[in-house]
């Protein structure tokens, strides 16, 4: 057995009981055992760990590793068609506007997105370096690039270089949700600036999830009325990227209003010693049907053919 739930193990030739104490609570984590987590600790064998092994991360245990998600259909990393990540400008932080010769820019909920890097191959310490790449849809559920009317346009993609602390900001609108999906943002860790304009260097890919309550919020604004009815037909327990564990270490928290601002802030554990698992999967992530987007089997969309380079 090399891997575990998706998952490869840091000990391939031991038990999965066998594969040390920050496998095991990730384990955890992906359970949502962590309110019971003295059950959880002596079902895993460790009941014998002692307090001093957890952190105050979230109150309760030590952050597990990001789970490696698909990129989706519309990545704009060079996988998948368009690479946006080799046009000069696409390090910033404002990502609501397109850059270059495209001049859109994405309305919507303002949102700023905070992601906070932490090195699980250095006992969680903060991760300065990695440069993150963040895109998602717009207010009608488009992605720039792929979608019908703006494959011009590349707003709502960025990067930013993790800081001392290890974190990455993004200005940003909040996105919607389109048909069979729930309400996300994805994003890629890559090791440092040089390696963003090649995919395959991308060490984690993930996906952060917003949470219900914010979401019910959001779409009672004006632009984003079909993301009712889309919202209604989902949950984080049947979405097909997050229904594993219903999003346990994804679920975003969320501060402000639609009014004033939202302030979506998440923490992403990264282990750079384990193989990456993410990207560009079967099954990728985008059901067809989506606001804005091209019908099942035509360029971009879900399950059909990529869009010319």
């Amino acid at each position: 057995m090399s891997t575990y739930q998706g998952r490869p193990l840091p000990r391939p030739g031991e038990d999965v009981v066998d594969q040390g104490l920050a496998f095991d609570l990730a384990t955890l984590r992906r359970r949502q055992a962590l309110r019971v987590f003295g059950l959880g600790a002596v079902a895993l064998g460790l009941a014998g760990c002692g307090a001093e092994e957890q952190t105050a991360s979230t109150g309760i245990g030590p952050l597990g590793e990001i789970p490696d998600e698909t990129a989706g259909p519309y990545p704009g990393d060079g996988s998948n068609g368009p690479n946006v990540l080799t046009g000069s400008g696409v390090i910033r932080r404002d990502i609501t506007s397109s850059f270059g010769t495209a001049t859109g820019r994405a309305a919507g909920v303002p949102m700023t997105l905070t992601l906070s890097l932490k090195d699980l191959a250095n006992a969680g310490a903060a991760y300065a370096g990695p440069a993150v790449y963040v895109w998602h849809c717009d207010r009608a559920g488009a992605y720039s690039l792929y979608s019908e009317g703006v494959t011009g346009e590349n707003y709502l993609r960025g990067v930013q270089i993790a800081d001392d602390a290890g974190e990455v900001t993004f200005t940003s609108i909040f996105p919607a949700c389109y048909t069979g999906r729930w309400p996300h943002v994805h994003f890629e860790v890559y090791p440092d600036r040089a390696s963003i304009t090649d995919a395959s260097k991308a060490i984690a890919t993930s996906q952060v999830a917003l949470p219900r309550e914010t979401c019910d919020e959001v779409y009672q604004q004006t632009g984003y009325e079909a993301s009712v009815t889309n919202l209604a037909q989902v949950s984080l327990d049947s979405d097909n990227v997050f229904g594993e564990d219903s999003g346990a270490l994804q679920l975003a928290t969320v501060t402000g209003t639609p009014m004033s601002g939202l302030v979506v802030t998440l923490e992403v554990g990264v282990d750079t010693t384990t193989t990456p698992t993410g990207g560009q999967l079967s099954g990728d992530g985008a059901p067809s049907g989506a606001p804005g987007v091209p019908p099942s089997g035509g360029p971009g969309a879900p399950g059909g053919a990529p869009p010319s380079r």
